[in-house]
């Protein structure tokens, strides 16, 4: 049954939950005082358990003045004792919704749930926390009323109808743990390590040796197992309004890419995985920005961790589909941009047909961008006083900010022009087309 108009409160667990979290940290700033071992603060020691009993009442009282109504043009969530507030979401302007499981919560079977609308840098809105199961309801019901869908809700006491759903990869164990270890994170960290080890030997300085290889060997220690952690079973689904991402050992996360919201797709191919033809797939969406949260190297603009060529090119047709993708002419630089870029140079090209425009740089990382032409912003002509001085030319295509970059570096100053015009061309149309 869907939820109507009259408020409702979270999960009565929430009040524990937040109490603990708060007790903790006034716990924390207590034993700073209390573990002096020179002269121990007996009255801050005695103090720990007020100070979880102090955090245990705030989250009660944040608890009883929590809560949510959903009606037929929002979602509002009101807070605050002495001062108010209400967040209002109107459904015109909801992007995602999304659930997670942090580890605490998830072991008495909770979860929050984020909502990400359209507009300014404080966009994000949390509900903490609600059963699993509600989040899921909520979900679909936000999504649904969000997207104008019909909406199929179950009589109380009855199960959730479940949405069709189609695995489309999951990213294997080992696969995570080799890829993290063939990553260029984790082997510049080692050589670091090793040249360090050399130079200890060397110059025989026992003390720098340790005072080197003590945080290398942690950070390496710890870059390992938070991506492992992060990416454990990492599952890719369709579902009908976009593409679903579940990923996490201890902490589990779900996140929804609605189709539309896709801005622009990035293809990175570090040196090391492209001789077993892997990449890493990241995906422009508006409502995420550039600073998403990022957990263990993956962040909410993660498409795929890591995946082969034929899988990626699969995901991308589904996201981005161009009928025309590879007859594009590739325009690459002139011969005379090798003054800014000796070898990279010749790995930079831009493609463009009816569809979309791609772009491609780098040779020790490789990253192709491509964007659909109806989702450019903008596009701008760059030439700095060197470019002049060598007659080339940057061309910039914008989209919201994401980890997707679509320039074309140091071409002719002459095709740079006409590139720029063209695209401002292509993509004026295809929005025409697009909104129809």
């Amino acid at each position: 049954m869907a939820p109507a108009s009259e408020a409702h409160r979270t999960h009565p667990l929430t009040a524990l939950l937040q109490g603990l979290i708060w007790g903790a940290g006034v716990a924390v700033a207590l034993s700073w005082q209390a573990f002096d071992f020179q002269d121990p603060n007996w009255w801050a020691l005695a103090s720990l358990p007020a100070g979880f009993l102090l955090g245990a009442a705030g989250g009660w009282v944040s608890w009883l003045f929590t809560r949510y109504v959903i009606d037929d043009e929002e979602i509002r969530v009101e807070r605050g004792v002495l001062f108010k507030s209400s967040r209002r979401i109107p459904f015109e302007r909801l992007q995602s919704v999304d659930i997670n499981e942090p580890l605490v919560a998830r072991l008495v079977g909770l979860s929050e749930l984020t909502i990400e609308m359209a507009g300014g840098s404080d966009s994000r809105t949390r509900l903490r926390f609600l059963t699993l199961a509600e989040s899921r309801r909520l979900r679909r019901l936000l999504l649904e009323r969000a997207h104008g869908a019909p909406e199929e809700h179950a009589e109380d006491g009855e199960p959730v109808p479940q949405e069709h759903r189609q695995v489309l990869h999951v990213v294997p164990p080992d696969r995570i743990i080799l890829g993290t270890l063939l990553s260029l994170d984790f082997v510049g960290t080692v050589l670091a390590a090793i040249a360090s080890i050399v130079f200890a030997v060397f110059t025989e300085t026992g003390w720098a040796l340790l005072a080197i290889l003590v945080p290398t060997l942690w950070g390496i220690g710890q870059m390992i197992t938070n991506r492992i952690i992060a990416q454990w079973d990492f599952t890719l689904s369709r579902h009908p309004r976009g593409l679903r991402i579940e990923r996490g050992l201890l902490s589990r996360s779900s996140q929804t890419i609605p189709f539309d919201r896709v801005q622009g797709i990035g293809v990175v191919e570090p040196i090391v995985w492209r001789r077993y033809t892997w990449c890493r797939l990241d995906v422009d969406v508006a409502g995420y920005g550039a600073a998403s949260d990022e957990s263990g190297g993956v962040s909410s603009t993660t498409l795929l961790p890591i995946a082969d060529r034929d899988l990626a090119r699969r995901i991308v047709d589904e996201l981005v589909p161009d009928p025309d993708r590879g007859t594009g002419r590739r325009v690459r630089p002139t011969s005379r941009s090798r003054v800014f870029a000796p070898i990279g140079w010749r790995y930079r090209w831009l493609a463009a047909t009816d569809h979309t425009v791609t772009t491609a740089t780098g040779w020790i990382t490789r990253h192709r961008s491509v964007v659909p032409h109806h989702k450019v912003q903008s596009v701008e002509f760059s030439q700095g006083p060197v470019q002049r001085r060598f007659k080339v030319a940057t061309v910039k295509v914008h989209t919201p900010d994401g980890p997707v970059s679509a320039q074309a570096h140091h071409l002719d100053e002459d095709v740079a022009r006409a590139i720029t015009f063209d695209e401002v061309e292509r993509a004026r149309a295809a929005r025409r087309l697009s909104r129809r």
